[in-house]
């Protein structure tokens, strides 16, 4: 399945919501440190419900730390400055979606490193700044699950 990456996540109800995602897709977290809260904080348990036990939830050092855990599989960045939408991407079991913080997106120089096709967006109107992360982080893991045809779901 994919990996849901969040780079250092800053608000607990947000990655306690994809927790719960990624408990119900079978999609592996991964947090990169410095997180914006404890792991043990009321409101992502609250967000996550009883889900946690269920999401295979990683945390690392730093994002070199969690590629080396995680060497295969397309890296895709998730960006307003994305040059391809998450729909004309063709996904792969294995592959990563990375997310930035709440507050600022993906830092330059992550972006940079990266194959320019792989930075993606979420179509939007005009005008429009971002969406909340884990409704982003929603879109992208179900575009990606159904080109692989829902694979592991009971639909």
């Amino acid at each position: 399945m994919f990996h849901v990456v969040l780079y250092e996540p800053e608000i607990p109800p947000n990655t306690g919501n994809i927790i719960r995602l990624c408990a119900n897709t079978g999609c592996t977290l991964h947090l990169i440190e410095p997180l914006g809260f404890s792991m043990s904080d009321k409101q992502l348990r609250r967000a996550g419900l009883d889900y946690s036990e269920y999401a295979d939830v990683r945390v690392h050092s730093g994002f070199e730390a969690m590629r080396q855990s995680v060497p295969n599989g397309a890296a895709y960045l998730l960006t307003t400055k994305g040059t391809r939408s998450v729909s004309d991407v063709r996904y792969e079991d294995g592959d990563l979606l990375i997310f930035g913080p709440e507050t600022r997106g993906l830092p330059y120089d992550l972006l940079e490193r990266s194959d320019r096709d792989h930075r993606i967006r979420i179509p939007m109107r005009p005008g429009s700044r971002s969406l909340n992360l884990s409704n982003a982080v929603a879109i992208t893991v179900y575009e990606a699950w159904r080109q692989i045809g829902f694979v592991g779901s009971r639909a």
